[in-house]
């Protein structure tokens, strides 16, 4: 008989059915954007664009157009090498991952101090992770965020005109740091640039690998029933473009089976206290099908702000 979860909130289903996992143990993959700073979004070069150390690893802001195509490069590695992306011609002769909200975003990159790469003849320490940060005061001025593309968040920001909106996308780490050190020093980045940036929610794209749906049944069915946010966090797919999510009765679930095939990315964002919105999209060009990820600021538990924040002892693993 399939394990019943009814009545429990998506932290205590992982607590449950995961016990001992915590979010330094998944690694991201949400999807974002590309390219060269506007004006009005660049920040100065300093010491304080470094948010955070684990041995030889250092994860900091871009600081220059050459660091987002350090970023880009990275990104078609794992998202057209490695995945199952498919490349334009332009990002074929480039090998880059390239789209014009690349331009508004703050980018987070991992460094690794102890391997070197030659860019332009000089040694620099080689990127090996990056994450891409969308601040609601820079999208709203140029458009909006790249997620209003797939989900009516419209109408989530509009409930909330107080509060402020970060959106994640396009993370990804190389193949052989894609472990516990490498995505807990990306969770400190973060996490620092949410306090200094005051922001109150983040919001962003979750991938499940394949197009298919009907595949995905038991991990959408899943999301659907145990990961739905209270009213006032609520948000659809656009009309256009929604895949009904609920494709599984609720008593029907075994949601142990359904956490273990969920990727990890979408664990991690559960246990810290995010939701999932209604609707899913099919992304052809990334072969992936897509959530809403939704996660106000106080939701995160306290165990994981120490975790992440300023005061936690990072050692090399």
């Amino acid at each position: 008989m399939p394990k019943r979860a009814h009545g429990m909130s998506p932290k205590a289903i992982m607590a449950k059915f995961m016990p001992g996992q915590h979010a330094g143990g998944f690694i991201p993959l949400l999807r974002a954007y590309s390219g060269f700073r506007h004006r009005d979004t660049r920040q100065q070069p300093s010491d304080s664009d470094v948010l955070g150390r684990i041995g030889p690893l250092e994860v900091r802001l871009a600081r220059k157009s050459a660091d987002v195509r350090r970023a880009q490069r990275l990104r078609y590695k794992v998202f057209y090498d490695e995945m199952s992306a498919v490349p334009d011609a332009a990002a074929k002769l480039s090998r880059r991952d390239v789209d014009g909200f690349d331009a508004l975003c703050d980018h987070l990159l991992v460094f690794d101090h102890d391997a070197t790469v030659n860019v332009f003849g000089r040694p620099q320490p080689k990127v090996v992770g990056t994450y891409r940060l969308l601040r609601q005061s820079i999208a709203m001025r140029h458009g909006g965020f790249y997620t209003a593309g797939e989900f009516d968040i419209g109408s989530l920001i509009g409930r909330h005109p107080t509060l402020n909106f970060l959106e994640l996308g396009r993370s990804c780490v190389l193949k052989p740091y894609r472990n516990k050190r490498t995505v807990e020093l990306l969770w400190q980045g973060i996490w620092r640039y949410v306090v200094r940036n005051n922001i109150d929610a983040l919001i962003g794209c979750a991938s499940l690998e394949g197009t298919n749906p009907d595949a995905q049944a038991l991990q959408l069915s899943f999301l659907h029933h145990f990961a739905r946010p209270p009213e006032e966090w609520q948000a659809r797919a656009l009309p256009s473009r929604y895949v009904e999510m609920n494709r599984m009765p609720k008593e029907a679930i075994d949601a142990k089976a359904a956490l273990h095939a969920l990727p990890p990315l979408v664990k991690g964002y559960l246990r810290l206290g995010g939701y999932v919105g209604d609707g899913a999209v099919v992304d052809h060009q990334f072969g992936t099908t897509d959530v809403l990820i939704i996660l106000p600021r106080t939701a995160i538990s306290p165990r994981y702000i120490e975790h992440f924040g300023p005061t936690a002892n990072r050692q090399p693993a």
